[in-house]
């Protein structure tokens, strides 16, 4: 299935599977460089990730408007509560907004003013 395109390699189960670690991997190294079936795609996104996103989406920080005094000033146009847990972009939905410093959960990182632009 690997050489097929079918399947990926795990690469964290590997060390249990010393005997065909390099089959594996040369079979899915033939599979990318084929493009075969998940590999054909133009930008794959490997299952854990995919997995790891469904995830994210489930226990995302609902957003609303900018009306309550305990929403965080970095944030003009949404409201995120002061005190929220540390976000990553993947967990909000907003994305190219305005960010101020200090920019608590760092969703501008390139310094531009602009949040969440990728």
């Amino acid at each position: 299935m690997v050489q097929e395109g079918q399947a990926m390699v795990y690469r964290q189960y590997l060390k249990s599977c010393r005997e065909s670690r390099d089959t594996l991997l040369q079979g899915e190294n033939t599979a990318k460089q084929k493009r075969l079936a998940f590999w054909s795609q133009p930008n794959p996104v490997m299952p854990w990730d995919f997995r790891h996103r469904a995830t994210q989406k489930t226990t995302s920080v609902p957003i609303q408007p900018q009306q309550q005094n305990n929403c965080d000033p970095s944030y003009p146009d949404f409201c995120l509560t002061k005190n929220s847990p540390d976000l990553n972009c993947r967990d909000i939905t907003q994305r190219r907004f305005r960010v101020l410093p200090p920019d608590p959960h760092g969703f501008d990182k390139d310094g531009d003013g602009i949040g969440c632009e990728k």
